[in-house]
């Protein structure tokens, strides 16, 4: 193995891959507002306000997505990454 080698193998990670992996979680979050009502933006923003009040959190950490069902049932998923403690 030449030195060169030595460098060359500590390369960063494929790009195309990164690209790939944070595509896909732009789509599967536009998809998830396709069907949201009007004021789901608005209440979103307010959820992360609140838990702000508690949490230092930033607004990436926190996902709300909106389901519906054929039998008029909605649920509200909120997933948040919260900080470790200190």
């Amino acid at each position: 193995m030449s030195l060169l080698d030595y460098f060359r193998s500590n390369k960063k990670p494929a790009t195309a891959a990164t690209a790939k992996e944070r595509l896909q979680i732009i789509v599967a979050h536009q998809r998830s507002e396709r069907g949201a009502p009007d004021y789901f933006p608005q209440m979103k923003q307010e959820i992360i306000e609140v838990i702000r009040k508690y949490v230092a959190i930033e607004e990436d950490q926190v996902t709300v997505q909106l389901d519906q069902n054929d039998d008029n049932l909605s649920v509200l998923e909120l997933n948040i990454t919260l900080p470790e403690k200190a």
